[in-house]
């Protein structure tokens, strides 16, 4: 249940509340506070009756991200790259899997802006299968992403391997990606929470939607509403493809959430081959926007070398992309 609170209540009093019904305070933007309890709670407890404003009772833990709360979608302002709500605008982000030299993603930053993209991934901290590959660059990694930001004027986005450089990430990226493997990672999804910066949560390959969104709710009812969901692949029986991308579960996020919704379709199939194919299915769904991973010579990348697009693939797909936009009512930007 999600209950919004009178004005002017103390924060002791609020606290205490929130002890009673075993529930959270979150200070919403729109300056309301709220406790959110357990789905299980269907009636406002006696004892707080008098301080509450209103109250939605919800069929599941899915709450502050559910349309039965809140039909509209929130609106994630990027530095001025601005996606979800009311905007009609599809977000392209484009760049190598890692940073691997100021030269490669000079040349990735360089790319994007010939494009009008305005964002630029790459990630610094590999949360790799093997212990033996490419690791990422970490914190220098890091600061390249920041020389990019400083010299193109692109807003960079990359990934959270886990809680021993979250800070580090939060403090220098404009959006922190949270990866499949560290979907269920509290700490990270917690200190993402406090962090009142975007982020980026991506499916885990054996998570269910439940799962996947009340992963979000962390973040949420840490009181950082900004928030989008990344479908980027499911494990299933199929071995012709790396992962099988679950459109079926964008269009029930699409229909029972409130949050903005981008689709990675170079991890789901993992060949580049058949990236600029499901690029285009992908932005036919009406989504806020494609991640796809393109690399100057893929043959030499670091990692993930099979899915990577090259720069002219990469704006053959780009250009392919600008049709389809036009036929859903989208700006790609």
């Amino acid at each position: 249940m999600i209950i919004h609170l009178k004005q002017g209540l103390s924060g002791e009093a609020i606290a205490t509340m929130a002890r009673d019904v075993e529930g959270i305070h979150v200070y919403s933007s729109d300056g309301v506070d709220l406790l959110v309890t357990t789905s299980k709670m269907q009636e406002v407890p006696a004892a707080i009756q008098d301080h509450v404003d209103s109250s939605y009772p919800m069929d599941s833990d899915i709450q502050l991200a559910s349309k039965n709360y809140r039909t509209k979608t929130w609106e994630i302002n990027i530095n001025g790259t601005r996606i979800g709500g009311d905007t009609r605008n599809s977000v392209v982000i484009g760049g190598p899997c890692s940073v691997e030299s100021e030269e490669q993603i000079t040349q990735s930053a360089e790319l994007m802006k010939s494009l009008s993209i305005t964002t630029l991934r790459a990630g610094c901290y590999k949360p790799r299968t093997s212990p033996y590959s490419f690791q990422g660059m970490g914190k220098e990694g890091l600061m390249l992403l920041v020389k990019m930001r400083e010299q193109y004027g692109l807003n960079i986005i990359t990934e959270v391997k886990d809680s021993s450089h979250v800070q580090d990430v939060i403090e220098h990226a404009d959006i922190v990606q949270i990866g499949a493997k560290a979907m269920y990672d509290h700490s990270i999804l917690r200190a993402c929470g406090k962090a009142r910066k975007p982020v980026l949560l991506k499916r885990g390959f054996g998570t269910t939607l439940q799962e996947f969104v009340q992963a979000a709710e962390f973040i949420l009812s840490g009181g950082n509403e900004q928030v989008i969901l990344c479908e980027r692949g499911i494990r299933t029986f199929e071995n012709k493809t790396r992962f099988t991308l679950d459109l079926c579960g964008v269009a029930f996020m699409k229909e029972y959430t409130n949050l903005p919704i981008i689709l990675d379709p170079s991890h789901a199939m993992g060949y580049r081959y058949g990236v600029p194919d499901l690029a285009r299915a992908c932005l036919a769904m009406d989504i806020d926007g494609l991640l796809i991973e393109t690399h100057p010579n893929p043959a030499v990348a670091k990692s993930d070398a099979s899915q990577q697009l090259n720069h002219e693939e990469f704006k053959a797909m780009f250009e392919s992309l600008k049709p389809i936009a036009g036929a859903v009512n989208r700006n790609l930007i």
